[in-house]
């Protein structure tokens, strides 16, 4: 009876191999049919290929009862390491971890040495075992960290994969652990530990490989939001981004019965420097203006590129006189401000036409209020501040 049980553990654990090499290699085919949808992704490239080996690597494992050779064991467990390696890299790269990724490659050669200086030693199967669990272990627990770690934001899908590998990395060492105390371990051992482990390691598989593909396409989306709200040459919010933002502050005003300024602002002569130095040179100069405003600018006021050298601030909490303050720091600033390949002869100015906004305004009538004023300077010689006519004053 006990050699009819132990035959069957093999072929469950065999068993196991199989479904995990099919797994990890469709999960490899899955990947690389939603990477063809983007642009190329160096994490999603090496966590193809780390599924991939891995894949191959379980299947060489499901030959090794009827191939019964120490090369094929060499072979499986050396193609796992590289494979594990690849993993736990494409994690580092899809964080930037650019540190960690350096020392991944390394860690995954010393693996191998330390795994195949077992086999060359003689060492016995269940010491070549536990050096293979502790490795797994190492490389499962750094993946489990990359996933964990503060920085990364903690979304609620790192943590659950984050925490399955954990739970793997206890579960390999406990298998370390279980081969040292008894001595017995081999690949197609019986025992609790070692079912633990294969069921832990199958969810893993399940858990990461669908869980690293939500995990690009959460990144994808992310980054198509932050392309429908930012302006992709300034960094400041577009068109659209700053109408749903000032609406926004102003609903808080209103309740808080805060003031909301506003400035329209104007590059002086910025075509001139698109004719003169080339269109790169013009981006620049966007550019430059963006960061001096920023800087003059308090933290909660909303600065967003409204097309071409047009520009508008809105400014949460202030009154007339103190948005008319900042828009001189604005100005002053622009002016000191360097654009490179533009000689001093052009040194970048602004126009700036700034109101305060009516309580029940509409925003477009705002802007246009503030455009008029922004004209008003453009006329009166430009780099300069003009207020805007009051809101009963209009035509």
């Amino acid at each position: 009876m006990n050699v009819i049980h132990q035959e069957h553990a093999v072929i469950d654990i065999k068993t196991f191999m199989l479904v995990l090499a099919i797994g990890n290699m469709a999960f490899a085919v899955l990947i690389a049919g939603y990477a063809r949808s983007g642009p190329v992704n160096p994490a999603m490239q090496m966590w193809q290929w780390a599924k991939l080996v891995q894949g191959f690597a379980h299947l060489l494992g499901w030959l090794r009862p009827d191939w019964p050779t120490p090369w094929l064991s060499i072979a499986a467990n050396s193609t796992l390491i590289v494979g594990v390696m690849f993993e736990a890299a494409a994690y580092c790269t899809f964080f930037g971890f650019a540190r960690w990724q350096r020392i991944m490659y390394p860690a995954g050669a010393l693996a191998l040495l330390a795994y195949n200086a077992a086999h060359f030693y003689d060492a016995s199967a269940p010491t070549r075992a536990v050096v293979m669990s502790v490795i797994i272990a190492g490389f499962s627990g750094a993946m489990a960290v990359a996933l964990l770690r503060r920085r990364n934001g903690n979304s609620t899908l790192q943590r659950i994969i984050g925490f399955n590998n954990l739970i793997f990395f206890c579960a390999m060492g406990l298998r370390a652990y279980t081969g040292v105390a008894h001595g017995v371990l081999t690949v197609f051992s019986t025992g609790a530990v070692q079912t633990f482990t294969y069921l832990t390691g199958y969810i893993l598989m399940i858990v990461n490989g669908f869980g690293f593909l939500l995990l690009c396409k959460e990144k994808d989306d992310r980054k198509m939001e932050l392309l429908a709200t930012i302006d992709s040459l300034t960094g400041l919010a577009n068109r659209r981004a700053f109408f749903a933002l000032t609406a926004s502050a102003r609903m808080l005003a209103s309740r808080q019965r805060h003031p909301v300024s506003l400035m329209m602002l104007d590059l002086d002569h910025f075509k001139s420097i698109n004719d003169r130095y080339g269109h790169a040179v013009g981006d620049q100069a966007l550019c430059a203006f963006a960061q001096a405003a920023l800087g003059a600018l308090r933290e909660p006021d909303i600065l967003g590129r409204l097309g071409g050298e047009e520009f508008a601030v809105a400014l949460p909490g202030t009154d007339l006189a103190g948005a008319v303050q900042a828009a001189e720091r604005v100005r002053v600033a622009v002016k000191a401000a360097l654009v490179p390949g533009c000689d001093s002869e052009h040194a970048l100015t602004v126009s700036i036409g700034v109101l305060l906004i009516d309580s029940d305004e509409d925003i477009n009538a705002a802007l246009a209020r503030a455009d008029r004023a922004l004209y008003a300077a453009k006329s009166t010689g430009r780099d300069r501040v003009i207020v805007g006519d009051p809101v009963r004053m209009r035509a």
